[in-house]
């Protein structure tokens, strides 16, 4: 008999509701709380700019038991996905189990000697102290603003100039009859880009530290989940926990994979016209494939190509009246700047002492499964990773968390097991797979099935695969497969 225990899960995004669902469903009492007045995480409405839209396609940004509707767009918008998130929250109940405006300030472990933690809790002007017997954070990578200040800030914004995180540019009309400058070409960035661009933007000035591949949502006209998201591709990667068989089958195959991944890098160049642009990679694709792969966005290449947006290679020295002054010695006109500069990542409520167990001196973090820290009792990470299958990948860490919580996976990690799985993985990504470090070493991509592989053999299922190896091979993740599995297994339930 499994004891049924009082959750606190954190965060009411795709992975808090996750959790929620899963902890729930298993019988235990679940308490979570969202710091916001909605849920949705970085699709509630207030947090989204304007025509954000999905890097994933809708079959695969969805939870197992509920596809998105089939009016929605290949890649839907944010409103799309912020009522998809409600819908499924509604599905399943899950409101009655959040606090929304509840702000989690800090959490130790209990003082009265009882395994779990007690979380200080902020709302309404008030604050409290609540225990819990485990914690799931599921506040992901985009929780926390990563907040720049260069010189000449304060005048700047005194003589009327802006300058917003991403996050806070949701209105169009900001842009219009201005000379915007993004700092940063991730997806955020080149998204506001066009945004400006398309909204009567005097001049878009894109400044960006280095040149990176970017992926179209169409590869010659195939869809990119054809091409990108198989098992047949991510075999060409060198994964981690190779044996002497894997790499000498790599060894043999290497002319072939080299030959694969030169000729996307030639229709890229070709398709988005990357030489014309100043803007092909010095890396090779293979090696800097991860979750920093952005997609393009629609029209960043036609309004480069029109002059609408200038791109130039380095980053913001100064402001100077009217303008910024860049790293090139270059100062550009700008009325509005906007710091596409992303998010802290951590848990800034965890005592010190546990986030020195967490993070290494590097900032690679410890975690098992991308879920759990053998020196972190009693609590897990949903969606703490960075995947393309965000709302899947959610899903199933938190069906593992609750049932590695409840020891009923069935394959119960040791302590000695975890260690070594952990030091096994900072290994590889420090000497074999250096872009796996990106986002402290939580990116699941381009090893999306290796992952999923590992969390459902953990959690004892024999069959999530399709029935001809062939699909199964040259496909993208089956949602649905893994759903049958977790719809069909309720092996126990809390009591």
């Amino acid at each position: 008999m499994v004891k049924r225990k009082k959750v606190a899960v954190i965060g009411g995004g795709i992975s808090g509701l996750a959790a929620a669902r899963a902890f729930d469903a298993k019988g235990h009492r679940v308490c979570g709380f969202e710091r916001s007045h909605d849920f949705g995480g970085v699709w509630e409405l207030s947090r989204s700019y304007p025509d954000v839209q999905t890097q994933s396609p809708k079959d695969l940004y969805r939870y197992t038991d509920m596809p998105m509707p089939a009016d929605y767009p290949e890649w839907p918008k944010g409103p799309q996905v912020h009522a998809y998130l409600h819908a499924y929250a509604e599905k399943h109940a899950l409101p009655r189990l959040f606090r929304l405006n509840t702000e989690v300030a800090a959490m130790e472990r209990r003082a009265d000697g009882e395994p779990g933690w007690t979380l200080t809790l902020r709302a309404g002007g008030q604050e409290w102290s609540e225990d819990f017997d485990f914690v799931a954070v599921c506040t992901g990578q985009f929780s926390e603003k990563n907040i720049l200040t260069h010189p000449g800030q304060d005048a700047f914004v005194a003589q009327g100039g802006r300058v917003m995180h991403s996050s806070e540019y949701t209105d169009p009309s900001i842009a219009e009859g201005k000379d915007v400058v993004v700092l940063g070409a991730s997806k955020s960035g080149t998204d506001i880009a066009v945004n400006a661009a398309r909204n009567g933007a005097k001049s878009v000035t894109l400044v960006y530290r280095e040149n990176v591949w970017r992926i179209p949502y169409f590869v010659g006209g195939i869809n990119f989940k054809r091409l990108l998201y198989m098992r047949a591709q991510e075999m060409q990667f060198n994964g981690w926990g190779r044996g002497p068989a894997a790499k000498a089958v790599a060894a043999v195959t290497k002319p072939l994979v080299w030959a694969n991944f030169r000729g996307l890098e030639t229709l890229l160049k070709l398709q988005l016209g990357l030489k014309k642009h100043n803007m092909v990679p010095k890396t090779p694709i293979e090696k800097e494939a991860s979750c920093s792969l952005p997609i393009v966005t629609p029209g960043f290449f036609e309004y480069m190509n029109e002059g609408k947006i200038r791109p130039v290679i380095g980053t913001f020295e100064a402001y100077e009246d009217g303008g910024v002054r860049l790293t090139t010695g270059e100062t550009v006109p700008c009325d509005v700047a906007v710091l596409a500069v992303g998010w802290k990542l951590g848990v800034p409520y965890l005592p010190e002492e546990y986030r020195k167990k967490l993070i290494e001196p590097d900032g690679q973090y410890r975690v098992y499964r991308l879920s759990v820290n053998p020196d972190l009792p009693d609590m897990g990470f949903v969606g703490f990773n960075s995947s393309f299958c965000t709302t899947l990948s959610a899903e199933l860490i938190a069906n593992w968390l609750v049932r590695y919580m409840d020891g009923q996976l069935a394959r119960q990690p040791t302590r000695e097991e975890m260690e070594a799985d952990i030091e096994a993985n900072l290994e590889w990504r420090r000497k074999e797979r250096p872009a796996a470090r990106v986002y402290g070493g939580l990116c699941s991509a381009p090893f999306h099935f290796r992952h999923f592989d590992e969390l459902m053999q953990d959690m004892g299922a024999t069959q999530w695969k399709r029935a001809n190896p062939v699909v199964e091979m040259f496909s993208y993740p089956d949602a649905d497969a893994y759903g049958r599995f977790l719809a069909t297994t309720p092996e126990y339930r809390a009591a």
